[in-house]
């Protein structure tokens, strides 16, 4: 039999959660026991990315991005169909690129919008005008896109060659009329308990085709908004010039600034490298500034997924989910995992790091988010509306969606954040990135808790969330010394499929660890699942069975649970190790997004791509450090 302990129905597992808000009164923070699970996307392009104009995109702007989120419907930008999404989000951020902000849109509507040009200079203009607007009206905007690519080489070679920001003609009018239209529609929206919109932005440094970037997510209204620009990899595309950036903008303007690392699973390995991306080694002060401007990270979203690799995992028989071996660049080159690319690798470097330099500079927590282009976040399987505009259709699946090789079915309808807030404000929601209350899903809403601690005992379940709170930390928190009964760290989890989707698998613990020696090392835990499975001898777990109706894409509800929920003990924790612990909860196989393609075009087989998918989520981790 699991290890879970199961619950029936849905409405049995809403009584437990509210019998425990009501018993934990004096107990635990009231605050704390109260907080509501929000659902939300920090990455999304509109009509303002220059990439997203010339791949179809002209028409789906901020306005349109937060509608669309708040469960209204709009028009899609290339299909022109009514387009909605089938559960509103809690909370949005549109992301465009700060390079070349508004401006590929401008120079196609009005020209290049210089002052007082020369002859030249008005011949250079309207041919680069007529070229850009050549390239959109015939269709080979992605091609134009492709060409305007890094071209594939060392990143810190490419990254020594930077140069100050070029005089562009335009582009400072282009920049404050977007700057202005994102600012003006995110106040629009802003709806303190029902709907959140945050002013945000991406730097985006792609030194040699490496994915360096971020998305910049502020709790700035709009009236703090117009006193600053976004900094953008072509003021500097170094992480560290960006950090002082945001410090000095937080302190001129009480400005609270989030950086979020985002698709590292293309950064060439720098991402999570042990050197930085001047190509020193990182020392104290780095690791410092590190984590306080970047406490999570995008684990999964629309270029795939960024948990692990088999290369790194080879024990993991879930590794390798979604992959997205294709970089940002003019021209291909074949992909090469490296462990600066992918999240647990990090955590893992981050704890030996910390026995080098005092400070863990990769204590991330993990969300999910998109990184649409379509200015619709999408990350619903059967209502997946493609990275880029033109992806909508079916039939441009096969073709090429980014530069050389990704086409619109490689990419993943991915994903989400979900974060546990007190409400529904921009200063809670970044309070709970802060300390990293927040989880990742690559789509469906599956509910997940986790709390850990030295004294939980397995009667904690019956009050799972007062208790978790009052006797432990939740997710995204830190174990201080064992003052509990002997043995390591328990844990309380508890997962709950959506209720639009299917239901779920198990759920894994991920521990990661460093020896003696200063070399860290992992294991994957099976501790809950659905059915009369039993571990073998090496803890592992078969498959479940795969239900998915390849006619239809229906998938049973007679395999599953709907609520899994569990007590967990590590039984081979070493006090003298620093770890760390985050779980995976896996839903059953349902249909990938390819495979409803394939259905409704008639075809026998969508090529490579798979049928069915197992979606999941991932929390953030909980500590132990052993000093």
């Amino acid at each position: 039999m699991s290890l879970a302990h199961r619950l029936p129905t849905l409405s049995a597992f809403l009584l437990l959660s509210s019998t425990a808000v009501a018993d934990a009164e004096g107990t635990a923070s009231q605050e704390a026991i109260t907080r509501k699970l929000l659902w939300g996307d920090t990455h999304l392009h509109t009509a303002n990315s220059f990439d997203a104009f010339l791949n179809a995109n002209m028409t789906v702007k901020p306005d349109a991005a937060y509608r669309y989120a708040k469960g209204e419907p709009v028009v899609h930008a290339y299909n022109r169909t009514r387009v909605q999404i089938q559960t509103p989000l809690d909370f949005l951020v549109v992301s465009d690129h700060a390079e070349f902000f508004g401006g590929i849109r401008d120079i196609y509507y009005d020209g290049i919008q210089a002052e007082d040009p020369n002859l030249i200079e008005s011949l250079l203009y309207w041919f680069n005008e007529n070229e850009i607007r050549d390239a959109i009206d015939s269709g080979t905007g992605p091609e134009y896109f492709a060409h305007l690519l890094p071209v594939s080489e060392d990143p810190r070679e490419a990254i020594k060659n930077w140069t100050e920001r070029p005089e562009t003609p335009g582009a400072e009018i282009s920049f404050r009329n977007a700057w202005q239209e994102l600012t003006e529609a995110a106040e629009n929206h802003n709806a303190p308990g029902i709907f959140t919109t945050f002013m945000g932005w991406e730097w985006s440094s792609t030194p040699g085709g490496a994915n360096l970037h971020r998305i910049i997510v502020s709790d700035a209204d709009k009236q703090t908004a117009t006193s600053f620009f976004p900094f953008s990899s072509l003021d500097s595309p170094y992480p560290e010039d960006l950090w002082q950036w945001l410090a000095k903008k937080e302190a001129e303007t009480g400005v609270r600034f989030l950086s979020i690392p985002h698709n590292s699973n293309v950064s060439k390995g720098i991402m999570f490298d042990v050197t930085t991306a001047r190509g020193n080694p990182i020392d104290t002060h780095y690791a410092k500034l590190r984590t306080r401007w970047e406490p999570v990270v995008e684990m999964t979203q629309i270029k795939g997924d960024s948990e692990t690799h088999e290369a790194f995992s080879p024990e993991d028989e879930f590794a390798r989910f979604e992959p997205f071996p294709f970089y940002l660049q003019n021209g291909t080159e074949p992909y090469v995992p490296r462990k600066g690319d992918y999240v647990r690798a990090a955590l893992r470097t981050g704890l030996e790091l910390e026995q080098q330099v005092g400070t863990n500079p990769f204590q991330l927590g993990m969300i999910g988010s998109t990184d649409s282009h379509t200015g619709l976040s999408t990350a619903e399987e059967p209502n997946f509306w493609g990275k880029f505009s033109r992806d909508s259709v079916p039939e441009n699946k096969s073709d090429s969606a980014l530069a050389d090789g990704p086409s619109g079915w490689t990419m993943s309808a991915s994903g989400l954040a979900a974060v546990w807030a007190g409400e529904n404000t921009r200063d809670s929601i970044m309070d709970a990135f802060d300390r990293r209350e927040v989880y990742a899903t690559t789509g469906p809403r599956i509910q997940v808790r986790l709390f850990g601690g030295w004294q939980l005992t397995e009667s904690d379940l019956a009050d799972l969330t007062a208790n978790g709170y009052a006797k432990g930390v939740p997710m995204g928190g830190s174990l201080g010394s064992n003052e509990g009964p002997e043995g390591g760290p328990a844990f309380l989890i508890q997962a709950m499929r959506d209720p639009m989707t299917a239901n779920l698998d198990r759920i894994q613990i991920i521990k990661g660890w460093v020896d003696k020696t200063g070399s860290s090392h992992e294991s994957v835990f099976n501790i809950a699942w659905a059915g009369d499975r039993t571990l073998d001898a090496n803890g592992k777990l078969a498959a479940i069975s795969d239900t998915v109706d390849r006619r239809t894409g229906s998938v049973s509800d007679h395999v599953g649970e709907a609520v899994l929920t569990t007590f967990w003990r590590d039984p081979v924790f070493d006090p003298s190790s620093s770890c760390f612990y985050y779980v995976r909860v896996l839903q059953i196989p349902t249909a990938r997004h390819s495979l409803l393609d394939r259905i409704a075009l008639g075809l026998e087989n969508a090529g490579d791509y798979p049928d069915v998918i197992q979606e999941r989520a991932y929390t953030s981790p909980i500590w132990y450090s052993k000093d």
